[in-house]
């Protein structure tokens, strides 16, 4: 797959989210960095330190166990959703295609959030987590993809 000048790359995780812009050409890619944020997020003990509650049936004298939030999932899908809005920031302002690559999870909850103007925009969407590689390997990762 071709990535032509100006193409935005959004490659992502729950913790780390790297924004790339193509200012080379559509033969051979250079990547620039543009935005490069971490979500410190530790694990759901480390955030909330209460039980999950018991609610109390009108009906009858049975007690029943609420689940409990997950506190590192749902900071994951805060950061997916910010993420998001920085890319169609940027894609809305300057123009180009997108591709996205981002860990299956995080993956799904950006099409969640995914604003209808940014949707045809995005070139190719690609289920694998290589936010701690180089722009290198990145641009290797898309373009060995088939169109």
């Amino acid at each position: 797959m071709k990535i032509a000048k100006g193409a935005l790359v959004l490659a992502l995780d729950g913790g780390k989210m790297q924004l790339l812009r193509n200012r080379g050409d559509a033969q051979k890619p250079v990547f620039q960095l543009i935005a490069c944020e971490r979500n410190e997020n530790p694990r759901s003990s480390g955030q909330g330190t209460d039980r999950p509650g018991r609610s109390f049936s009108s009906a009858s004298p049975r007690r029943s166990a609420m689940s409990e939030t997950d506190l590192h999932a749902k900071a994951e899908q805060d950061f997916a959703r910010s993420a998001c809005k920085l890319l169609d920031q940027h894609q809305s302002r300057d123009g180009g295609g997108v591709f996205v690559l981002a860990a299956p999870s995080v993956l799904g909850e950006f099409r969640k959030c995914c604003p209808d103007r940014l949707k045809p925009a995005i070139l190719a969407e690609i289920d694998k987590n290589v936010v701690n590689h180089s722009p290198e390997q990145i641009a290797s990762i898309i373009s060995s993809m088939e169109t």
